[in-house]
């Protein structure tokens, strides 16, 4: 079974959220800052909307100590990226989104 696209979508555009929020800390993350975070995901958003195959850098994205999890701990939303995880990994198992 592929993933649930929609749940999937529905995962990341909540992360973009979380992500654009001004007080986010990036010095312990991969990315150099909201933009550069905002972008790479925007981009891997795009491919999954194409209705192309999953990009793998959305599993490197979501890993435990991964870019969006040093985010969410240096920032204080660590328990809603577990949250967030989760859902994703939900998402990629083909399971719908319990959220929407």
């Amino acid at each position: 079974m592929g993933a649930d696209i929609a749940a999937l979508l529905a995962v990341l555009a909540e992360t973009r959220t979380h992500l654009a929020r001004p007080d986010n800390d990036f010095s312990w993350s991969s990315f150099q800052d909201t933009a550069g975070a905002l972008e790479e995901l925007d981009e891997l958003t795009t491919i999954v909307r194409a209705g192309g195959p999953v990009p793998f850098g959305l599993t490197i994205l979501f890993a435990p100590t991964g870019p969006i999890q040093e985010v969410s701990l240096s920032s204080g939303w660590g328990d809603e990226f577990v949250a967030l995880a989760d859902r994703f990994d939900a998402a990629m198992a083909g399971h719908p989104d319990p959220q929407s």
